[in-house]
């Protein structure tokens, strides 16, 4: 084997048994990647272990509930597959994802969004 690919396989390798050794717990997310977002904060100094795999476990939490309730009220149950569209909307209609509108608005056509546009601006020439 060439020493990229028994590289990229210890690396793959290390990352799950950082996943599963913390306290014998299974988690998708890497733990690493994790602490580098918790590290970014100019408040954070320093990142407790359990305080790290409990921040991990629950946005895998809320990744999956997200995906889970996107999938059943979505257009794809029919082919097995989940849209961008399907997350956008429920972000949009449910109470609960509200707060990601901003991170996943709807996607419109760039031609509708000038159309707009140009109606609000004669609708504020009017006043």
């Amino acid at each position: 084997m060439s020493r990229a690919v028994l590289m990229k396989m210890s690396e793959n390798n290390s990352d799950k048994e950082e996943q599963t050794s913390s306290k014998g717990k299974n988690i998708s997310l890497p733990i690493s990647r994790v602490r580098l977002i918790m590290k970014s904060s100019p408040d954070v100094s320093s990142i407790n272990q359990d305080a790290l795999f409990l921040t991990t476990k629950a946005t895998e939490l809320f990744v999956q509930h997200l995906a889970l309730s996107s999938f059943n009220n979505g257009s794809g149950k029919d082919t097995n597959t989940l849209s961008y569209s399907d997350l956008a909307d429920t972000a949009e209609e449910s109470e609960t994802f509200h707060f990601l509108t901003d991170i996943l608005p709807k996607k419109i056509l760039a031609r509708d969004y000038l159309k707009s546009l140009e109606e609000m601006q004669e609708e504020d020439a009017d006043f």
